[in-house]
């Protein structure tokens, strides 16, 4: 995947750090901290997303206006600054873009709400008009709309009075395409070229000027076209450095033609946690995990059936919308669906599908009814949009059904439990790895923790000492179980990422209990809740931190300490471009979101030996990446950003 040369003022980063922006943490603390991140050894600092989104939220994914930086970060005169500031310590800037959705409260879609397809923004959002009306899943009870001058009010909600939508129940899928099953996050049809630059203006600027040196794509399998997207990227961008957040699974590989530098790392994740784990304690795991959960000793049937469920439970509409454009039954659809192993096929309309799309299609279909010959044959080689909205619904079903659902189901050593990992696949051999390594390409990203694992490096390096222990740990759980149980279906791994996570507050423990029972669905979910359950789940985990549970994780550290530093190192010093996501440089014993995107005090500063050691470890392994891939960097922060940004 050959690239033209870099423009002058670009440099390819020889490493990163994420950092998480929020209200409280905005651009003016970023420059706070550049000096430490000089000395810490990074090449740039890699924000997450810059744009105006709904002014209390934390992680600026829900994007409400494209044209202006986000105020609550400092804006515009606000970026500069800290621009003018990372430069004066040699550090550029990474950004994180969301081209595949918005927040449904915005200019755009009130416009298309108010006019209908009459709008002129009708082109910026996928959307199935049904009599020149949109469906909006908000009704949650009897209260009635209220009309309010020019606007219909209904709770929380706000609409244009009169308009071209109607007010369906929340349970119900929105007459638009979304981000998963959120319905908050409409699509965007970045495949219309004026969308894209409208959505993408503050991001080519800020390119132009030098402001940012690269770009982090997010959730491309959303897109209707990820290489013409990326293509039309490049083209605009020049050579800046590019990865897409891309979960690849198995032997499963970016597409050679995708106009990009690689990932961000999930399958470099997978693989380095992998050489840590001891194949060998596979069996006695399962066989623990059996014997508590009482579920399957196979993974496939529980993710099969959890990508089912989750057909049923969310993307009713996606499911029809894809039958209408194939003519195809639904169950047919949900069928094949469910039977996908991958976020995407790759295949794209008017061309012939590539041997590796037809051979994932068709091994997921051989697993299915005959009933989905007809289906197979429509996505392969069928009509452009039974082609692209089949493609855009794997997506959800996988993150839905697997990382949302059966990830929480099937665990018997939870560190294998990550987002694009295979929770059966216990341990890589050293032979694979560099395998794998031999084919990486040279600028992808690789990453051990980021703000959407399910755990932190560190409670998975904990956790893969299990795989050579499994007869102390499964005594440990038993005499933990004897003083304090509550669901079968939840314990196990209650125990496991408390022993990870040691020491925990009963607040922070409960959210994460609470988090996975809801993903979990077999006793709760969040559109089902229990508050008797959930009280008798809070009683749980505040018995259960009081436990000695300390005592193991003690016997646990040094050999958890070494699978941490020898993952960190692995991962600074193999083929790519390192990320250390905030915080990281030290031990961070953090769960699944948002206890991962807590706010972190700067400077690190160690207080054990653990974190000594991986700061020293962190430290010399970027500052030698910085030293033998350092390039003259050119900044050009003092020229004016156009008044449109400001």
């Amino acid at each position: 995947m050959s690239s033209p040369p870099n423009p002058v003022g670009l440099s390819r980063p020889s490493s990163t750090y994420r950092v998480q922006l929020t209200p409280d943490f905005g651009f003016a603390q970023v420059a706070e901290i550049a000096g430490y991140l000089r000395d810490l050894g990074v090449s740039h600092v890699y924000l997450s997303p810059i744009l105006q989104a709904t002014p209390e939220s934390q992680h600026g994914y829900d994007v409400t206006d494209h044209s202006r930086i986000r105020e609550e970060f400092g804006g515009a005169t606000g970026f500069r600054e800290m621009a003018q500031q990372l430069a004066a310590q040699d550090l550029g800037i990474v950004v994180d873009i969301v081209p595949n959705h918005m927040n449904t409260v915005n200019a755009q879609f009130w416009s298309v709400l108010k006019d209908g397809p009459a709008s002129p923004y009708a082109c910026w959002f996928d959307i199935d008009w049904v009599d020149g009306k949109v469906a909006l899943p908000v009704l949650g009870d009897d209260t009635p709309p209220v009309v309010d001058g020019d606007v219909l009010r209904y709770h929380e909600h706000a609409f244009p009075h009169p308009g071209h939508y109607r007010l369906v129940d929340w349970r119900e899928g929105p007459g638009y395409r979304r981000f998963f099953d959120v319905s908050t996050l409409i699509g965007l049809r970045v495949e219309d070229p004026s969308v894209l630059f409208a959505t993408h203006e503050v991001i080519f600027w800020l390119l132009d000027e030098g402001l940012v040196d690269g770009l982090r794509v997010d959730h491309p399998d959303g897109l209707a076209d990820p290489r013409g997207y990326l293509e039309r990227l490049r083209a605009r961008a020049g050579s800046a450095w590019t990865v897409v957040e891309k979960i690849l699974i198995g032997p499963e590989r970016l597409p050679a033609d995708w106009a990009c530098d690689g990932t961000t790392g999930y399958e470099v994740l997978n693989r380095v946690n992998g050489l840590f784990v001891d194949p060998a304690g596979k069996q006695p795991l399962i066989r623990l995990f059996t014997e508590l959960t009482g579920q399957p000793a196979e993974y496939r049937p529980v993710m099969a059936q959890a990508k089912q469920e989750v057909l049923d439970l969310f993307f009713g509409a996606e499911v029809d919308r894809l039958a209408k454009a194939t003519s195809c039954d639904p169950a047919a659809v949900r069928e094949l669906l469910a039977a996908m192993p991958v976020y995407r096929a790759y295949v794209v309309p008017d061309e012939p599908p590539p041997p590796s799309a037809i051979d994932t299609v068709e091994l997921a279909a051989a697993s299915c009814s005959p009933a989905v010959r007809p289906l197979v044959q429509e996505v392969l080689y069928g009509s452009a949009e039974a082609i692209v909205r089949f493609q855009q619904s794997c997506g959800p079903v996988m993150a839905k059904g697997v990382e949302d659902t059966a990830l929480y189901r099937w665990f018997p050593l939870a560190c294998l439990n990550e987002v694009g990992g295979e929770p059966d696949v216990f341990g890589v051999s050293v032979e694979e790895f560099h395998e794998f390594c031999a084919d990486m390409l040279p600028y992808t990203m690789t990453t051990l923790s980021t703000h959407d694992t399910k755990r932190s490096e560190d409670v998975r390096a904990r956790l893969s000492v299990l795989s050579e222990m499994p007869g102390e740990w499964a005594a440990a759980v038993a005499e933990w179980s004897a003083q304090v149980s509550f669901d079968p279906h939840l314990d196990y791994l209650a125990w496991q990422n408390l022993m990870a996570a040691w020491p925990i507050s009963a607040e922070r423990f409960t959210d994460y209990l609470l988090k996975a029972a809801r993903e979990a669905k077999t006793a709760i979910s969040w559109v089902n809740p229990d508050p008797g359950y959930e009280r008798r789940l809070r009683a749980f985990a505040e018995a259960a931190v009081r436990l000695p549970i300390g005592g193991f994780t003690e016997r646990v550290d040094p050999y958890a300490m070494s699978n941490s530093l020898g993952a960190k190192l692995v991962q600074l010093m193999m083929p790519g471009v390192p990320d250390v996501y905030q915080g990281n440089e030290t031990t961070d014993f953090s769960l699944v979101d948002p206890d991962n995107r807590r706010p972190v005090t700067y400077p690190c500063k160690p207080e054990t030996s653990w974190d000594s050691a991986k700061l020293l470890v962190t430290t010399q392994a970027l500052r030698l990446r910085r030293r033998l891939g350092a390039r003259p960097r050119t900044c050009r922060c003092t020229r004016r950003a156009p008044a449109r940004t400001t």
